[in-house]
């Protein structure tokens, strides 16, 4: 992988505000392994490659619509390297050509192995047993978050980004914000939306970023991966008005929950409100189809 010479857009959000929120496009630094995905891959790739290993594979976790298995599968396809997906669900074993995350990743040469959801939260076990296995592979956690991956992070700051008071990202497992708070300007505040109610995040944060510039707010909104009405709402309201699509499990809660702290008077007057887009966008189609079968309405993707 080599990093883009391209310069990710900072695109300002119009508000009527006596503060100025702005959206980092970090969804358009590549068609298929977009946002922060791309950035915690860089390095576990590139540092496994260095290796020049024999018959290399990559093997990571994931669940039926992860974004991470998706962008895992497009990387391999593109520098050649197998991989291995270990899903959660045994059910989706004979289910999965139904789910449009797992057809990509499938069509990108990814393998599958489907597991237990008992089995898969024992991602320990599971990590020995496959090294076992596969004693050259790679084996990368559940969403990436590793070192490698937070070292990523860093490429997702420059001197453009220096110029905001507050930083502002989705958590999931955490990674992107312990990347972002080790790598922030002394001067600039950390925001981690969470989209999952996970009270480890409070301590896997800080196992990656010594920096206590961070605060972890909740945004998950009926839970995780649920989408409910008022999300539908927000997300293809944010689209129609600004023209930026958002996902609705991660960029799109947390975009919510930016806009309503600004009402609330959460920021002081005059702040710079920086909020990284960190992709997911192929998880629209898989949405779309769960939506669909509740009778609800669709997710528009622009």
């Amino acid at each position: 992988m080599i990093i883009p010479e391209i310069s990710i857009p900072i695109t300002e959000i119009p508000l009527t505000a006596k503060v100025r929120l702005f959206m980092k496009r970090e969804d358009l630094i590549h068609p298929q392994i977009s946002g922060n995905k791309y950035w915690k891959l860089f390095y576990n790739i590139n540092n496994y490659l260095h290796q020049k290993p024999e018959n290399p594979l990559i093997i990571t976790f994931g669940g039926a619509f992860s974004n991470h298995i998706a962008a895992v599968a497009a990387l391999g396809k593109e520098v050649g390297i197998s991989t291995v997906g270990i899903i959660r669900g045994e059910e989706l074993a004979d289910r999965w050509p139904e789910n449009p995350t797992l057809t990509f990743a499938q069509q990108n040469g990814m393998q599958f192995r489907f597991v237990s959801r008992s089995a898969y939260r024992d991602k320990e076990s599971l990590s020995r047993l496959l090294k076992n296995e596969f004693p050259r592979a790679l084996i990368i956690p559940e969403g990436g978050t590793n070192e490698y991956a937070v070292q990523g992070i860093r490429h997702m700051l420059n001197n453009e980004t220096k110029s905001f008071d507050y930083l502002c990202t989705a958590v999931g497992t955490g990674g992107t914000v312990a990347g972002i708070s080790r790598f922030a300007s002394d001067n600039q505040k950390v925001l981690g939306f969470m989209v999952v109610d996970d009270e480890s995040l409070n301590t896997r944060i800080p196992e990656f970023s010594e920096k206590k510039n961070f605060e972890l707010l909740e945004a998950h909104d009926g839970g995780y991966g649920k989408i409910t009405d008022a999300n539908i709402r927000f997300v293809n309201g944010f689209a129609q008005k600004y023209g930026i699509p958002l996902d609705p499990v991660y960029t799109g809660k947390m975009m919510k929950r930016i806009l309503e702290l600004i009402e609330e008077g959460f920021f002081p007057d005059g702040s710079r409100i920086l909020a990284f887009h960190t992709g997911g966008l192929q998880g629209i189609q898989g949405a779309n189809a769960l939506l669909k079968k509740q009778g609800k309405v669709l997710i528009k993707r622009i």
